[in-house]
């Protein structure tokens, strides 16, 4: 993943992909988001005036040195909506969130609106700055579900579009606004291998599968097999192997997934 640390702005920080050789929670839940995917490709189209308004060039990301509380205001006796570990269950990589908004609560604490993990979809919520460290994304993944493809951005620019596997009428991609959770290198011979981008979606029809939460994922198609183009998974994503490796070597998490209709 290439991201810079503000302040002051670096050029690129690339981030190491712990692989799943963890707990047995942690492959249950691997096994889970891999096998629930028969996908495709996707690919958006820029609109023919330029980078479409939603593509921004940059997003500035919280990386959690701690366990934080979520809060649905910027205050500590505002409600808790959820409870954020420092680091993701299948790989132990640090938790890495969109930064959405900042403010100012009492005393003067600085809070920041972070996307987050989970159900249900597109969920946010405010966590203190405290004990997180800042970064800056220019990478950002569009999914178009219609034309079954994904789409690659760089501080807003196309560099790569893939074609893809995506989910079947019956178990449709989510669609909305999410984030890489963490990177996965799988084990030979797993299915959806050789990696997987695991992300904050969660499958509006399955809400466990094969020991898993549910949890989509963008991943190979090894031992699934699915013809690149068509609809036919449990509403994963699913791409060749040259494209997944492509994206495992660069994109890492907090980066922004948008996921179209």
């Amino acid at each position: 993943m290439e991201t810079t640390i503000i302040p002051p702005l670096r050029p690129r920080l690339r981030s190491q992909c712990a692989a799943a050789s963890s707990p047995r929670i942690g492959r249950r839940l691997l096994l889970g988001l891999a096998a629930a995917c028969s996908l495709g490709t996707i690919v958006g189209s820029a609109a023919a005036s330029g980078i479409p308004p939603r593509v921004q060039a940059t997003q500035e990301l919280a990386v959690l040195l701690t366990a934080h509380g979520a809060h649905r205001a910027p205050e500590a006796r505002a409600p808790q909506v959820a409870l954020v570990a420092a680091r993701r269950p299948i790989t132990g990589e640090q938790t890495t969130l969109p930064v959405l908004s900042r403010s100012t609560g009492p005393g003067g604490i600085p809070w920041l609106q972070v996307m987050l993990p989970g159900r249900p979809d597109g969920s946010t919520g405010w966590i203190v700055q405290q004990h997180t460290r800042p970064l800056v994304t220019l990478w950002r993944i569009v999914v178009d579900l219609a034309a079954r493809r994904v789409k690659v951005y760089r501080d807003g620019h196309t560099v790569r579009t893939f074609q893809a596997v995506v989910g079947k009428p019956s178990t449709p991609t989510p669609t909305g606004q999410f984030f890489v959770e963490e990177t996965v290198q799988m084990q030979a011979g797993e299915p959806g291998g050789p990696s997987a981008l695991a992300l904050s979606a969660r499958s509006n029809v399955l809400r466990e599968f094969e020991g898993g939460p549910g949890q989509i994922a963008i991943h190979g198609r090894n031992n699934l097999g699915g013809t690149l183009g068509t609809a036919a998974s449990h509403g994963c994503i699913r791409l060749a192997t040259t494209s997944i490796d492509w994206l495992t070597t660069r994109i890492g998490p907090g980066i922004p997934v948008t996921i179209d209709a």
